[in-house]
């Protein structure tokens, strides 16, 4: 879609179509989305990938995907993968190739070399602690350091000594010489280069130094030929950094570096490093529990791609930044799935009903749509019987105000099928309910008989035609609204300890004992589940994950 033609949805897509109006832009738009392989991508990173594919998609451009793999200890091809696969599941496509920040260890070496050449960069002895002591403060001016004047032959040897192994972890360092006094700390001589002996997961052993992030992002962008480099806030003071590097070497372009404000979720976090740490003391039970705020978490849980994108676009971009409510993401799903998810019934905590007028032998097919709103999506058959299984949530014997469900001597409409009413209560030993007999009026079929006032609906399942499964209640990871900047707490202290509770023994209609969908199902009167395939697999029985709830819970 060209410029013209799409209306502006944020400042970005604005300044582009003004640049492009103006005859300041002629090529075609190029983004990248880079994540660093290092954990698993979050909801936060969903926003970055909607909007660098938009944002090309857009302009009829292209988006790479290039994973900035310069920190080998931390990266693995576990991470890789998932972030290939989130990328796919949430609907994009990169142009090209996966690109990989290592791809151009070659030419940032030779780039690094050029700008110690122009006395623009110089092989550093200092310690780390004198490093930062020599750095200064925000109201201070740094140092100098010693090695600050080195020749640049003298600096090129070491350099060269430091790529053939010479020197161990932490002895060198290549250093930028711009600005020891500048107000902006990224710019008091950033390390470029250091000594790490680790083996890399796309070059091997090959390399035994590594680029820096601020050296290797701008240069990978202009080797691509990135023109718009989307970054979040936080590199608004990294800019000046970004283009000192282009402007110093013979870059092949010189992209522009956009910031816009990342995305900050209540109720959890957005830290790989915090989420690492979730899974690493087992707090959940991997990246993808669904109570993790992580794409694969979520798709897990149920959510729907085009759930997540409408999310995004709802939150918008800007640089104000601020919380965004998890209302609203649970807003997003829920709107998605009541258009599409098909019907059916599941009862969570089973309470036998036995229909003493009905005959044991018989049964006989209900038909109830798949969807109520939606025709097209068909009918679904429920078998009715004698003995049929409600919720025992839905059964009180004292009966509260307003109460409209079952009680004794009250009749309720079993959805879909007929007016029931519980004349009996029958209880174990030890006093507890375990079944209730009822009479069901054959004249209530799909009608109200003049005079009957069934006392609500109510979902039900045959026990003849019911499959038994299990049921993972999902809730929010955390208590507290902000868990990851309260000071006086540590994470572990606002672990909701209500967000999973595990339900056996539930039972669902018999069509779901293989589901027919990849959407979540509505059960009704419960909330959207989805149906975990790997621990249905693993269980031998279907295993369903509550997506979400049908109406928002922690509304204050």
């Amino acid at each position: 879609m060209s410029a013209e033609s799409k209306k502006a949805h944020n400042f970005i897509q604005s300044l582009i179509e003004d640049a492009v109006t103006k005859g300041e832009h002629t090529q075609q738009v190029v983004t990248r989305f880079p994540p660093e392989p290092n954990g698993y991508l979050h909801v936060g990173h969903a926003k970055s990938i909607c909007l660098n594919f938009g944002i090309a998609e857009t302009f009829a451009g292209a988006c790479n995907l290039r994973f900035d793999d310069t920190n080998p200890e931390k990266e693995s091809q576990e991470y890789i993968d998932a972030i290939k696969k989130d990328v796919e599941w949430l609907g994009y496509t990169w142009a090209g190739n996966v690109r990989y920040a290592s791809d151009y260890f070659d030419a940032l070496y030779s780039f690094a070399e050029e700008l110690i050449e122009k006395g623009k960069a110089y092989v550093c002895a200092l310690s780390a602690e004198d490093m930062a002591e020599y750095r200064g403060s925000l109201k201070e001016p740094g140092r100098n350091s010693p090695y600050r004047d080195r020749s640049a032959e003298e600096s090129l040897k070491l350099f060269r000594d430091m790529r053939d192994g010479k020197y161990q972890n932490g002895e060198l360092v290549l250093r930028a010489k711009i600005d020891m006094a500048s107000p902006n700390m990224n710019l008091r001589d950033p390390i470029l280069y250091r000594i790490r002996y680790a083996e890399h997961h796309q070059t091997g052993n090959k390399w035994c130094i590594y680029p820096m992030y601020d050296f290797t992002h701008p240069i990978s962008d202009a080797m691509e030929g990135i023109t718009h480099s989307l970054c979040t806030l936080e590199f608004e003071d990294h800019r000046p950094l970004y283009d000192w590097v282009l402007d110093n070497i013979t870059a092949p372009c010189q992209p522009r570096q956009i910031e816009f404000a990342r995305l900050n979720l209540n109720y959890t976090i957005t830290s790989k490093r915090k989420l690492k740490r979730l899974v690493d003391e087992h707090m959940v039970d991997g990246w993808d529990d669904p109570r993790m705020p992580t794409i694969s978490g979520m798709r897990r849980r149920g959510y729907t791609p085009e759930s997540v994108r409408t999310f995004c676009d709802m939150v918008g971009v800007n640089k104000a930044g601020g919380t965004v409510d998890m209302g609203m993401l649970e807003f997003a799903i829920r709107e998605d799935l009541n258009t599409r998810a098909p019907r059916a019934m599941c009862v969570m905590r089973p309470l036998k009903v036995t229909i003493t007028n009905y005959p044991a032998d018989k049964t006989e097919t209900l038909i109830l749509p798949v969807h109520p709103q939606n025709p097209a999506m068909g009918q679904r058959e429920v078998p009715w019987s004698q003995t049929l299984y409600i919720d025992r949530e839905d059964f009180v014997e004292e009966v509260p105000r307003k109460w409209k469900r079952l009680a004794p001597d009250q009749a309720v409409r079993l959805r879909g099928g007929y007016v029931i009413t519980c004349k009996e209560v029958v209880r174990d030993a030890s006093g507890e309910i375990v079944e209730l007999r009822c009479e069901y009026d054959p004249a209530t079929l799909g009608v109200n008989p003049e005079g009957y006032k069934p006392n609500g609906v109510i979902h039900w399942v045959s026990e003849s035609s019911s499959v038994g499964c299990d049921i993972n209640l999902y809730d929010r990871l955390f208590n507290h609204e902000s868990p990851d900047s309260d000071k006086e707490g540590d994470l572990v202290d606002h672990l909701n300890p209500h967000s999973l509770e595990v339900l056996k023994g539930a039972r669902v209609e018999r069509s779901l004992a293989t589901p027919l969908t990849d959407l979540p199902y509505q059960f009704e009167r419960e909330g959207y589940f989805f149906c975990d395939q790997e621990l249905t697999a693993a269980a031998g029985k279907p295993v369903f994950n509550r997506t979400v709830t049908l109406r928002d819970s922690w509304a204050k």
